[in-house]
């Protein structure tokens, strides 16, 4: 809109100062200034009627172009000076239309037809052909460089403008898999958490209960009662677990003391449930981030939950190591063991294995049936900040 409203400016004062340089300049006859400032009215209502439209959509570009042509050849004859009518004609011609052949083809015809204007109005003698002829090829010399410079540059900045809607669009794309991948990691994040706390609480929780009904039918009643405070306590921990997956919070196992403290905590009551002795090994391990304790505590519970369902052992050790730039974590028992080639339904490994990749970490099983099963995940580590 802003740029019609110049085009109108501009051409407003073109046909402002034509119409002044045909009242006062040389006209053959009051005839051709009358035919000058009706011509002049014929191009202000074709452009008001036909122009803009072609400036603006391209439509009805031919009937304005033949319009602009012999008016200006017209314009011409009737007063030369007036031939300053090409300094708005030209680029028009190259605006209304959409490619620059038909712009070019309608240069040459406004050259011709203001060069008949001219030999009409000065004759054809020798010098006003040369004169009409320096005149002119100057003017289409000049109309043709500045058209094709203004349409390369108009092309290009098409072309600007069709790859930045192309990288709009992909980066919208890309902000769309960006929030599906975030909202499927965070499922795989609850998943893993989920699975490495709350499943495995439950887990024993069921399992305790089992072997609670079990001491109260053969009349155990002491040792069903010792059960049950285990079994409430397992609740409560279960509880507080979910509380802290809620609340986006620390594992419940790491709100006080560092890595070690929590796996003994972890180790004491896995072997209060189970009766399996579990013992902690820390070798040289010094303080170490936080998310990389939580990796730590959730490969160690995982480890021992495995026992729990699948060794039927009677001992088990968590070993803790410090290396150069990493930290291993063993997790060993001596119960019955498993084929480590063959596949596996449960979601226990697999979620070992992505928890450990998220963090470059690998994890390593050996497994036969005299010696156990031997857990070993190797985890990269820095500093704590």
């Amino acid at each position: 809109m802003t740029g019609q409203r110049w085009w109108h400016v501009c051409f407003g004062a073109t046909i402002a100062v034509v119409a002044v340089l045909g009242s006062i300049d040389w006209t053959p006859s009051p005839a051709h200034r009358i035919a000058l400032w009706v011509t002049l009215a014929i191009l202000v209502v074709a452009y008001f009627t036909l122009g803009r439209v072609a400036l603006r959509d391209g439509r009805r570009a031919i009937a304005f172009s033949v319009i602009l042509i012999v008016a200006s050849g017209v314009i011409v004859a009737c007063s030369p000076n007036a031939a300053i009518i090409q300094s708005i004609v030209f680029p028009l011609l190259w605006c209304v239309f959409d490619s620059r052949r038909p712009s070019i083809i309608a240069t040459f015809l406004l050259t011709v037809s203001v060069s008949v204007g001219f030999f009409s109005a000065i004759g054809t003698s020798p010098a006003a052909i040369a004169q009409t002829l320096t005149i002119e090829s100057i003017s289409l010399v000049g109309s043709l460089a500045l058209g094709l410079w203004i349409s390369q540059i108009a092309e290009l900045s098409h072309e600007r403008k069709r790859l930045l809607d192309e990288l709009t669009d992909t980066q919208g794309q890309l902000a769309a898999l960006n929030r599906e991948s975030g909202i499927t990691s965070e499922r795989e994040r609850l998943a893993r958490e989920i699975h490495d706390t709350i499943a495995q609480d439950l887990t024993a929780l069921v399992m305790l209960a089992q072997r609670t009904q079990r001491e109260l039918a053969a009349g155990k009643t002491s040792i069903a009662v010792e059960q049950l405070t285990i079994l409430e306590d397992g609740a409560r921990n279960a509880l507080a677990e979910t509380r802290a997956l809620v609340a986006s919070a620390a594992p419940v196992g790491l709100t006080s003391g560092h890595i070690g403290d929590a796996l003994h905590r972890l180790a004491k009551r896995f072997s209060r449930e189970t009766g399996v002795t579990v013992v902690v090994d820390l070798n040289d391990v010094t303080a170490i981030h936080r998310d990389a304790e939580v990796v730590l505590l959730r490969i160690a519970q995982e480890g021992l939950a495995n026992v729990r369902k699948h060794a039927d052992a009677t001992a088990a050790v968590i070993e803790l190591t410090a290396e150069p730039g990493a930290v291993r974590l063993t997790v060993r028992d001596d119960g019955r063991g498993f084929d480590t080639r063959a596949g596996t339904d449960g979601f226990g490994l697999s979620g070992m294995r992505d928890r450990l990749a998220l963090v470059d970490g690998t994890l390593n099983i050996s497994s036969s049936a005299t010696a156990g099963t031997s857990l070993v995940a190797l985890l990269p580590i820095a500093a704590p900040s």
